[in-house]
């Protein structure tokens, strides 16, 4: 008998033999199991997932003696004829190179003949996407109300491509990437059985590098076993696949993280010159910093395949970085890998996400300057703000025992309520006695006073609270404006120094009314009137 590879002769035989399909193969244990069987399945997935194998697993439990039934003999003679592709009741279409019209007014002259051996007719249709949508609207009707004896099975990687009207008439089964681990461990399986040494490391490198498909690992692993022979170990997978080892991805993450660009630089040079695929070491870096932005979100996180000692270390490294830096330096190699899909130059663009993703990591954003204004007192020095109140019950003492000599101090200091009574006091005395000159004098004194209060206020405005601050606006309006009756005041308390202002206010303004106003008085019969 001729050589057989890995894929075709460990292909899953049962419906135990599938892997990493398990919300699929219970569904149709149970549809078999209750007599619940549709006449349309849609098999939608990845490549390498399984989906030609679990239509004919299907196919042999509704076809065997005695089915349908759950739990047939994948050894009769039925079943091997249907595994093998050559019974006369299980047509194989392949949807690429049957595409037409004609091939589909075939089938449905077909599909009228009853079965030859089995209890159903069964059409399997592979890259059912490829049919052209004439071929897709001849099929309707007789995929709609199909013979009692007829089922069909459809297999697809593009189900966007398949019209709405044929999918609403199928059931759907989505099959899913099969995880790394359990290729890991089929592919140890393999080797088991063909006398194979295969590390663990290595099978872990060469299920990473199949992206979720098992036919793509076996592959990958009959390749080796040409190359290397009875021991496969990580340098072998490494060397034959271009792929980077997780330690080296670990090392470019933390140099990475500690912001070492020339280390960082380094080691894309080194993995270029060695002719490892650059497009392979991003996605495993992007792969890595998930796991570590998980990884902060959920501790129990596991390190995607890196070694714990390595794992732990970057884990340690990435405490001190937020989630949102770790999120934007993913945002920037996702655009690198974009771009590094149609560049020729993939080691440019390359180095240039590395340079940018770390500018990125270092840079100051304005929530972190939100975050250090919202915290207050705590991110200032406390011992400046507290040495401003010391001189206050000092001023406060000195105030009380000369009143003449200290008027600057008291709206300065004083903060307390007793402040509005000598606020109070020089106001009447500068509307009483306007013509005394004596105190006109220490009424302009209070003018350069308030300037040490806004220092204090700006000193102590960090830490007061808002009613303090506004407690101090009072205080200040109080002695600027004058009473609402005197509103010429503001200009003789805005010119003190002058010595003939005084004078004036001692005539009546009302005797030598302005000219404008003498005209209309007297055109209007109006007269002024003193209040």
């Amino acid at each position: 008998m001729s050589y057989q590879v890995f894929a075709r002769k460990y292909r899953p035989k049962s419906f135990d033999d599938v892997l990493g399909q398990d919300h699929v193969v219970r569904t149709l244990r149970n549809a078999i199991a209750q007599n619940r069987l549709a006449h349309a399945y849609l098999f939608v997935g990845p490549r390498g997932t399984g989906k030609t194998s679990t239509a004919r697993i299907l196919a042999k439990a509704l076809n065997c003696s005695g089915g349908p039934k759950i739990d047939f003999d994948p050894d009769e003679d039925i079943c091997v004829e249907i595994a093998e592709g050559r019974s006369l009741d299980v047509l194989e279409i392949d949807g690429a190179s049957n595409n037409g019209v004609e091939q589909v007014r075939d089938l449905r002259e077909s599909v009228r003949f009853a079965p030859a051996r089995g209890q159903f007719k069964i059409y399997y249709i592979d890259e059912v996407h490829m049919l052209s949508n004439a071929a897709f609207n001849a099929l309707l009707k007789t995929l709609e109300e199909p013979p009692e004896h007829v089922k069909f099975i459809f297999a697809t990687t593009e189900p966007n491509k398949i019209l709405p009207t044929i999918i609403s008439r199928c059931q759907r089964f989505d099959l899913r990437p099969i995880s790394t681990p359990t290729i890991a461990g089929h592919l140890q399986h393999i080797a088991g059985n063909e006398h194979i040494t295969l590390d663990p490391a290595a099978a872990w490198a060469i299920a990473k590098g199949a992206d979720g498909g098992m036919r793509d690992a076996q592959s990958m692993l009959d390749q080796l076993v040409a190359f290397c022979g009875e021991h496969i170990t990580e340098e072998n997978v490494l060397d034959v696949f271009g792929f980077t080892s997780r330690e080296k991805v670990a090392g470019l993450t933390s140099a990475l993280l500690r912001r070492e660009t020339p280390a960082a630089l380094a080691i894309i040079q080194q993995e270029a010159a060695s002719g490892r695929e650059l497009t392979q070491l991003l996605g495993e870096l992007i792969g890595c910093l998930r796991a570590l932005l998980v990884a902060k979100l959920d501790p129990s996180a596991d390190g995607e395949g890196i070694p714990e000692d390595l794992w732990n270390k970057l884990v340690e490294e990435a405490e001190g970085l937020p989630s949102d830096r770790i999120l934007a330096a993913v945002d920037v190699f996702a655009e690198t890998e974009n771009r590094m899909k149609w560049a020729t130059n993939k080691r440019l663009h390359f180095e240039l996400g590395i340079i940018k993703s770390i500018q990125t990591l270092g840079e100051v954003r304005i929530t972190d300057v939100i975050k250090v204004l919202t915290r207050g007192a705590d991110a200032l020095d406390l011992p400046a703000p507290a040495a401003a109140p010391k001189p206050q019950p000092a001023t406060a003492a000195t105030a009380t025992p000369a009143t003449a000599t200290a008027p600057q101090p008291e709206p300065a200091a004083v903060a307390a309520p007793p402040a509005p009574e000598p606020a109070a006091e020089p106001a009447p005395a500068k509307v009483a006695e306007t013509p005394a000159p004596p105190q006109p004098a220490p009424a302009p004194e209070p003018a350069p006073a308030p300037e040490p209060a806004p220092r204090q206020s700006s000193q102590t405005s960090v830490i007061a609270s808002i009613d303090d601050l506004i407690k101090a606006a009072p205080e200040k309006s109080e002695p600027i404006p004058p009473p609402a009756a005197a509103k010429p005041e503001p200009e003789s308390a805005s010119k003190p120094e002058p010595e003939p202002e005084p004078e004036t206010p001692a005539e009546n303004p009302l005797d030598t009314p302005d000219p404008l106003i003498a005209a209309a008085l007297e055109k209007f019969k109006g007269k002024i009137v003193s209040s």
